[in-house]
């Protein structure tokens, strides 16, 4: 498994967007800013953390994570898949709905 530190995640998300990935540098960005909300918590002067309270990071992350099953989804015919994949996939979707 491919682990890339956050330190050159944006990068990363760049050079993929230059050979046609559309779209990842911006939920790179935000999945930096959550990142940097795990670590900081909650800042009312947005000096240390992109968010305010912790309604903003929770709305964030439901909307990133929408997206990345929104990409999962989209490899369903190119990946291997399997009843596994779909099964986590479908409980990932049902527990986003509560």
């Amino acid at each position: 498994m491919p682990r890339v530190p956050t330190s050159r995640m944006m990068r990363l998300s760049l050079m993929l967007s230059d050979i046609g990935y559309t779209g990842i540098s911006a939920w790179t960005d935000r999945a930096l800013n959550l990142h940097d909300y795990q670590y900081n918590g909650p800042d009312p002067d947005l000096v240390l953390s992109k968010f305010r309270n912790r309604e903003e990071a929770a709305r964030a992350t439901m909307e990133l994570i929408a997206e990345i099953v929104k990409q999962v989804e989209s490899l369903r015919g190119r990946a291997r898949w399997s009843e596994q994949l779909e099964k986590e996939l479908e409980e990932l979707k049902r527990s986003m709905k509560t």
